[in-house]
């Protein structure tokens, strides 16, 4: 008697389950091609221009979205040391036994991943420096700051020489080893995303 009345409760439970899922897609089926969706959903607000540039800050490839200003070796390098070789070591190279926090950003002895053998453009460079660091305080380096801090990274990869000075005109121009190792993705049709 108590197996017949725990099957019935779980089918009960599965059956009324089915109901409410049922029920759930009927209410939210579009009508006539369009979705049943609320103009609102009764929070948050609307972003102001101001509040959306702030968070618009994406740099592409050819430099489109670099903000004014430049920088140039001797202020990155004061900048690196203060705020960066923290995570990154003293000269921003791997050091054989030691596990740093961040990861090497200057070609050493050994086969890591860097700026100077991986990355495919300068301008990523600026992006995620402005965007994400230093760890402990993201995004609050100023645009000066960033761009000399990508004239130090590039000229320790001996990408840049130690005279050039990183701009938005600048920047785009670098030529970075690594780029003829990254295919373009030139597949046709469908709905993937590229």
């Amino acid at each position: 008697m108590l197996k017949k009345l725990k099957l019935r409760r779980s089918h009960a439970l599965i059956f009324g389950l089915i109901i409410i899922i049922g029920m759930v897609i009927w209410l939210w089926l579009p009508v006539k091609g369009e979705p049943k969706w609320p103009k609102t959903f009764g929070y948050g607000k609307t972003a102001t221009q101001r509040e959306i540039g702030k968070l618009d800050i994406d740099v592409r490839p050819d430099g489109k979205g670099l903000p004014a200003g430049s920088g140039n070796i001797t202020e990155g390098a004061v900048i690196y040391t203060n705020k960066c070789a923290a995570c990154h070591a003293a000269d921003g190279k791997e050091i054989k036994g030691v596990k740093l926090p961040g990861p090497p950003l200057v070609i050493g002895g050994g086969k890591t991943k860097t700026i100077g053998n991986y990355w495919p453009y300068a301008t990523t460079l600026f992006d995620y420096v402005r965007r994400a660091m230093p760890y402990n305080a993201p995004g609050s380096l100023t645009d000066d700051e960033v761009y000399s801090l990508c004239a130090w990274l590039l000229n320790q990869n001996k990408i840049i020489a130690a005279n050039q000075v990183m701009n938005a005109h600048t920047l785009p121009q670098v030529k970075m080893p690594a780029q003829k190792l990254f295919i373009v993705d030139d597949r046709k049709g469908g709905p993937e995303v590229k």
